[in-house]
């Protein structure tokens, strides 16, 4: 598709469908009879050896601006290569998005930068947050200024849209931009209707940009749908069954446009990289989705001689394959995985957690905006709460979604789980249950509260780190000091030992013997400081099988080195 301006400038978008997603020479054979001399690419072309070499034999010069992987072996043959990834190159910013990588060149033409920076931040600030590139350094200056630019004034498009999405212009960020707005925008491309979005981005008419923005909001909830049919369809080929290597799947009957979002839920769920194939006659195209760091590009590399061609990151890729070479590209790109497995890390990873719910105010709430941009690099703080009480559950959005509330000491909070029905959530009402989630102000009718935006629940299970507490020598305060016991916690079980008592021959054992109303972690602790103190016996395996022993005087056991310890991580806790 193509338009013309004044300046006799085109933009030409590939339909995904037709042409794939970057330089092919139909459409260079396109533009040349339009009498176009010179080709811009934005975001692809830095693997296009084969089409940069049409470009020249049909008189076409070619500038090409990218940011993906380059191959070792060869560059194309291009007036100009604008690349942050190539070799040698010395600019600092190797993460900038295809977008930014424009906005460079659009600079160095202009021969400064605060008037490109005026004009397109906004743009720059979407595409960057849209591609998920690292909200860090340069980067985080762009989107901090695009944001303000779109909060201020927003051009036609891109206000129609913040309205057509309900998202509010003064609570605008990157997280609306990346789960809202970008998607939207997405969509059109997705469904082989690019020109939809650049028209609304193009236009001055109000008017116009509020008939545009619904029809993107009705393309991506086509999107959607199309979308959820292929993930399922996925599924049940896996028959719940996680595969020992990457996902490899292909069909006839997928649409093109989609299959990178369906690839990424698929990574997700099974914790693996996804690759999903779309066959037309002998040839399939592919999009590629990481998991747990692996790297996608070097592994596309050494499986190059089962592909036609490929090109990306080292996260996401496409790719494109014979089909009589799937199976031998599946095995390949197995055994590669198999030699290069990714060091194992934990599904979430929290950096704070919560004992004090008073720590949860709606200023301390909002003093987290500081950190904004939040995104790829820079995520939004992840809290944990352990051991904390499911009062309710119930499901929202037509049972997609889990809405519950938790009480911590004597504070409820209000929590919403998205994409997890209640059964996917796995938690009952009126268990004690550990939650990893972030936070934000939630305003209804109003009503202003702080909400808890689950990542992740589970059943508390206070074995692991009851285990941990009963091994000697163990440095497990960090994670304890929550539990640490106070004197009424060590007069219970003391008192509760008679002169036969023994500790317990194992864990399992010690956890059985737990007062009622007790957390088990605090139990376990006041065994292992009565202890040290001497009021229980040593013996070869350590707190297993120990008894009650009497000593003159009274004990100290504030004075202990485990509940020093233990206060030292409370102090420091938040």
């Amino acid at each position: 598709m193509w338009t013309a301006s004044p300046l006799t400038c085109y933009y030409y978008i590939p339909d995904r469908n037709e042409e794939g997603y970057g330089l092919n020479c139909g459409a260079l054979d396109s533009l040349k009879t339009r009498g176009v001399s010179l080709v811009i690419t934005v975001d692809c072309g830095i693997t296009a050896v084969e089409e940069a070499a049409y470009a020249k034999e049909i008189g076409v010069d070619m500038v090409i601006t990218d940011h993906h992987e380059c191959r070792p072996d060869a560059l194309p043959d291009a007036a100009a290569l604008i690349d942050c990834k190539r070799e040698g190159d010395c600019y600092p910013n190797k993460s900038l998005a295809g977008v930014g990588v424009a906005l460079k060149l659009l600079c160095a033409c202009e021969g400064e930068s605060d008037t490109a920076l005026a004009r397109y931040a906004d743009l720059v600030a979407i595409g960057t947050i849209a591609d998920v590139m690292p909200l860090t350094e340069e980067n985080r200056y762009l989107v901090r200024l695009g944001l303000r630019q779109i909060i201020d004034s927003p051009r036609p498009g891109i206000a129609a849209m913040l309205k057509e999405s309900s998202i509010d212009p003064a609570r605008l960020n990157a997280s609306s931009i990346g789960f809202s707005l970008a998607p939207r925008l997405n969509a059109a491309g997705r469904l082989g209707q690019a020109s939809v979005a650049a028209r609304l981005l193009l236009c001055r008419d109000h008017n116009t940009a509020a008939s545009l923005a619904r029809e993107l909001c009705e393309l991506n909830r086509r999107r959607q749908s199309i979308e959820n049919e292929i993930w399922r369809e996925a599924n049940a080929r896996l028959k719940g069954k996680t595969p020992d290597g990457p996902i490899v799947l292909a069909s006839e009957d997928w649409n093109q446009g989609v299959i990178g979002i369906a690839a990424s839920r698929l990574a997700e769920q099974y914790s693996l990289p996804a690759i999903i194939v779309c066959l037309n006659g002998d040839v399939g195209k592919g999009s590629c989705r990481s998991y747990g760091g692996f790297n996608l590009f070097e592994a596309l590399s050494a499986c190059s001689d089962e592909l036609i061609g490929f090109g990306g990151h080292a996260l996401a890729a496409g790719l494109n394959v014979r089909r009589d070479k799937l199976d031998d590209f599946r095995k390949a790109l197995r055994e590669y995985y198999l030699s290069n497995r990714p060091e194992p890390v934990p599904e979430v990873q929290c950096d704070l957690l919560i004992t004090d719910p008073s720590l949860l105010t709606l200023e301390n709430v909002r003093s987290l905006d500081l950190l904004e941009p939040y995104g790829n690099a820079n995520p939004r703080p992840i809290l944990c709460f352990s051991g904390v009480r499911l009062e309710s559950l119930s499901e929202v959005g037509g049972g997609k979604h889990s809405r519950f509330r938790v009480r911590l000491g004597d504070t409820r909070f209000e929590c919403i789980f998205f994409s997890h029905s209640n059964s996917e959530a796995g938690v009952r009402e009126g268990e004690l249950i550990d939650m990893a989630f972030t936070l934000q102000i939630n305003d209804y009718r109003g009503s202003v509260s702080v909400q808890l935006v689950a990542c992740a629940v589970r059943p508390h299970d206070p074995r692991a780190l009851c285990g941990a507490i009963l091994r000697p020598g163990e440095d497990i305060c960090w994670a304890a000091a929550p539990y640490c016991p106070e004197r009424a916690d060590f007069v219970r079980v003391w008192r509760g030992m008679g002169s036969d008592f023994q500790v317990g021959r194992d864990a399992e054992d010690v956890l059985a013997r737990c007062p009622e109303g007790m957390e088990p972690e605090t139990y376990c602790l006041c065994l292992m400081v009565l202890q040290e103190a001497g009021l229980l016996s040593d013996g070869p395996e350590g707190i297993f099988s120990a008894r009650p022993v009497k000593i003159s005087g009274k004990a100290d056991l504030e004075a202990t080195s485990l509940i020093l310890k233990l206060r030292q991580y409370q102090s420091h806790q938040f």
